[in-house]
């Protein structure tokens, strides 16, 4: 089962501070890349995976979804979306995104932030959500890069201007990864990039398009703490169709 860590006190309590929490995608730097990706959401079916505090679900409903479920592992997250919705067109439920069960053909897009990295049985989740949706559906996500989950040295280097970098090593060695953020022996799984798309040509989507992300010279001006990934691009941002039939086991 996928680690519960956003019901862990300490962990919650980090997360709450972050500006995307406080500010919603307003608050999230590479949402304007990401919402780029979307089609246009009038008329549509919506499940947003991982839905957190429901921002997006929220947002998707505002853009002419007519129903959007949002799934969570967490209580402490579903709890501060149901506190924050007012909308009888949205649903929100707490399922594990490694065991969850989704109908055939019953979404035309899926939406997943930042979630994807602590799911283990990665192959299984994207042959259930090519499922899910329609034919010609969309599936847009964003996850950790696999430069910032592979393993890192234990020391800096620095440039000839001083800049600093934490090289990568181990990159092709994939697998479980246990990190500190914001608490304590965080469970994530690190891939490389080439794993994560061709698992989703396995399961049968073509690949729209794919970001790595990096801030504008427009963020780092207002946000200069985020000109390091420039260096190290913390977000890959894909958007894939659905082409045909599959099954999720």
């Amino acid at each position: 089962m996928t680690q519960n860590i956003y019901d862990h006190p300490e962990f919650f309590e980090g997360y709450s501070r972050l500006d995307r929490s406080v500010r919603g995608l307003g608050g999230a730097p590479e949402w304007p890349c990401l919402r780029s990706m979307l089609p246009d959401l009038s008329g549509r079916r919506v499940l947003d995976l991982g839905c957190g505090y429901g921002w997006f679900s929220r947002w998707a409903r505002g853009q002419g979804a007519t129903r959007v479920f949002g799934i969570d592992l967490s209580e402490n997250m579903l709890k501060r979306a149901a506190e924050l919705t007012v909308d009888d067109g949205i649903e929100y439920r707490r399922d594990n995104l490694e065991t969850i069960q989704l109908s055939n053909s019953d979404f035309d897009l899926v939406f997943s932030s930042l979630v994807l990295h602590y799911i283990d049985n990665l192959a299984r989740l994207f042959q259930c959500i090519h499922r899910a949706l329609v034919v010609g559906g969309h599936f847009v996500f964003s996850t950790e890069h696999s430069i910032y989950t592979a393993p890192r040295r234990p020391y800096w280097s620095i440039d000839e201007t001083g800049t600093r970098s934490w090289p990568v090593d181990g990159y092709l060695s994939e697998g479980r990864r246990e990190t500190e953020w914001l608490a304590k022996g965080v469970i994530k799984q690190h891939r490389s990039i080439g794993t994560i798309i061709n698992l989703l040509i396995s399961a049968g989507f073509s690949i729209a398009r794919l970001e790595e992300w990096g801030p504008t010279d427009e963020q780092i001006a207002s946000q200069p703490e985020l000109s390091e990934h420039r260096e190290r691009p913390m977000f890959l941002l894909v958007a894939a169709q659905r082409k045909g039939l599959d099954f999720c086991t």
